[in-house]
């Protein structure tokens, strides 16, 4: 359900610079060529028709595209990622693993090399919707897709990518009510 506030920050979206709307966007998904195409669909009469848009964008995109998201995020339990990012995008990431940021040594220190062997095993950093999660569950996520098949894992990384970007849209859209019309 949206609200009226949820509209008009989606009509703000659609009211800004080409340019503008995509280095927004990348904020909430590093890869490129989605924020040009999400930008290249305004406007969205509705909230939910910006989610639908986002989503149906990620799918049609092919793996060297979510590779790109992957690595706009900074691995579990550390701060910088492999790409440059603006600064909206490294506070959000900051909020959404700060279930990771106060664990016990031991666990972050399992977390380091389960991202290395993760790393080793897909090509890729560990993917995961933090947002909520405690160190120790992350772990346990990571341990647990260590067992996947890469090609699985791949599609299951994409999926976790789909709800954070879902997550940034969402406070992209307050950002955007919290300035002035």
């Amino acid at each position: 359900m949206t609200s009226a506030g949820d509209d008009a920050a989606v009509a703000r979206l659609a009211a800004l610079p080409r340019a503008e709307a995509e280095g927004r966007l990348l904020a909430c998904c590093g890869s490129r060529r989605w924020a040009r195409q999400v930008a290249a669909l305004r406007p969205f009469a509705t909230v939910d028709a910006l989610r639908a848009a986002s989503d149906d964008v990620w799918w049609s995109l092919a793996p060297s595209d979510w590779l790109e998201a992957f690595r706009a995020h900074p691995r579990i339990g550390e701060r910088e990622a492999d790409a440059p990012r603006d600064a909206e995008s490294r506070a959000w990431s900051e909020g959404e693993q700060a279930g990771a940021r106060d664990a016990a040594a031991e666990v972050r220190v399992a977390l380091a090399e389960g991202n290395r062997d993760y790393e080793a095993r897909f090509g890729h950093i560990f993917i995961v919707c933090a947002t909520g999660e405690n160190a120790a569950s992350m772990l346990a996520l990571l341990t647990r897709r260590l067992r996947h098949e890469p090609a699985e894992e791949l599609r299951v990384a994409a999926e976790e990518q789909r709800k954070i970007t879902r997550l940034r849209l969402d406070k992209l859209l307050v950002a955007l009510s919290a300035q002035a019309p």
